[in-house]
């Protein structure tokens, strides 16, 4: 497997990279559990580009085969084929469903987002939302393809709104036991701090028997196993700290051109701006590591527009150069605006390139991405981190090989004892 490679050795698998090799967590039951080869099938909804597949098919090290995809981007439908050789199927997931010359195929397990900004803080009409009701034909494809497990990623919101306990409902009518978690991608291996909300569905057994994945990785300024506190055992045996942004991009030479080339990666997508004479004035003018637009209206008043001087409330952490040894903040859609958040280099003078973004959000320099500069800002900062996936796709797979040797009583028995 390019930039990638996998041995399963007792409980864990250990890959290994061009950076690092990395000892990550393989879920299994404390018990003294065969390894059984089995292959589930996978169906990815609203997938982008595909990091959730990623994490499930090539990064997990287990033989999850994806059969079907769908998502309302063509260009994100194409990186996805490009990448796992499944073709995606394009377009509104409500007009597929209709269409009775569409086949959802059988599979064990439907993961997928469906999209978020209906739940999201900056989307200031969020109440009135329709994106909001897109958990409903997912659901129904669920029960199309008669999964016995399902995972459903969104903002963190979403678990605490009134459609997660309409989720949790349906789920409960089609047979499934719910459990759900916030997670952060940084304590899974992606440099990246990236709250996100898992819902678990499962029809065999508790999911909770190992969902949430134990954390792989561990904040070097908290430390981790705090006795008598809520970590209490939540890692593994031997976590290692938080990647950083140095972990991650320092091997990057500085940019070159101002579009996509034609070349090896990670240099294809390592490409620059050309940013307006003021804009270098106000990345000159905050220079170091961690500074933002409030150091720029201390150090440079005459180069702060308004607008940040007036703005107090939403996203305040704009026009920030990223830290070397931290996780970066949140990759949106446009890292590539400094203006939208704390997207600068640590030290150079831009705005962080798509190779590093790519990189910030887990996917391996080999992952290809078609489209635009602007699709592929797009498809990278919409995706579940491939890493922190991997891990998910752990813990589904556990669940799996349980029912494969009959450790766990299936639900046609009485719900009162699954599990």
């Amino acid at each position: 497997m390019s930039g990638f490679e996998y041995a399963i050795h007792e409980n864990q698998v250990l890959f290994s990279s061009l950076a690092e090799e990395e000892a990550v967590y393989h879920v299994r039951v404390k018990r003294n559990l065969p390894e059984i080869p089995i292959h589930p099938r996978v169906i990815d909804l609203f997938c982008g580009a595909g990091g959730l597949t990623l994490g499930f098919t090539q990064l997990c090290g287990h033989s999850f085969e994806p059969v079907w995809a769908n998502d309302f981007n063509d260009y994100a439908c194409r990186t996805y084929t490009k990448n796992f050789n499944t073709h995606c199927f394009p377009g509104d997931i409500v007009n597929l469903l209709s269409d009775h010359s569409v086949s959802i195929p059988p599979a064990e397990v439907v993961i997928g987002g469906p999209p978020c900004q209906g739940f999201s803080l900056l989307n200031k009409n969020r109440d009135e939302d329709p994106r909001k009701q897109l958990w409903r034909p997912y659901m129904e494809v669920v029960e199309r393809s008669n999964a016995s497990i399902f995972i459903m990623e969104n903002v963190p919101q979403l678990l605490d709104s009134a459609e997660y306990y309409d989720i949790k409902e349906l789920a409960e009518k089609q047979g499934f036991i719910i459990r759900s978690a916030r997670l952060c991608s940084a304590d899974y291996g992606a440099p990246q701090i990236r709250w996100r909300a898992f819902i678990i569905g499962c029809k065999f057994t508790d999911p909770s028997i190992s969902f949430p994945p134990k954390k792989t990785h561990f904040n070097p300024i908290r430390g981790y196993r705090k006795a008598f506190s809520e970590e209490f055992d939540a890692y593994i045996v031997d976590p290692r700290p938080w990647r950083t942004v140095r972990d991650t991009i320092s091997d990057l030479s500085e940019p070159i051109g101002t579009d996509i080339r034609a070349i090896q990666p990670p240099y294809d997508l390592h490409f620059g701006r050309t940013p307006t004479d003021k804009s270098l004035e106000r990345y000159r003018a905050i220079p170091e590591e961690g500074m933002n637009r409030f150091d720029l209206y201390k150090r440079a008043p005459h180069l702060t527009p308004d607008c940040w001087i007036r703005k107090i409330s939403g996203g305040t952490d704009l026009f920030g150069r990223l830290w070397w040894d931290r996780p970066s903040v949140t990759i949106r859609t446009e890292f590539f605006k400094p203006e939208k958040g704390r997207y600068l280099h640590p030290e150079q003078h831009r705005p962080i390139t798509h190779r590093e973004a790519a990189r910030l959000q887990s996917f391996p320099d080999d992952f290809i991405f078609v489209g635009s500069k602007i699709e592929i800002a797009k498809q990278i900062g919409n995706a579940v981190p491939p890493m922190l996936a991997a891990r998910i796709a752990d813990s589904v797979y556990s669940l799996l090989q349980l029912r494969s040797i009959g450790l766990c009583r299936t639900y046609s028995q009485e719900k009162s004892v699954v599990g």
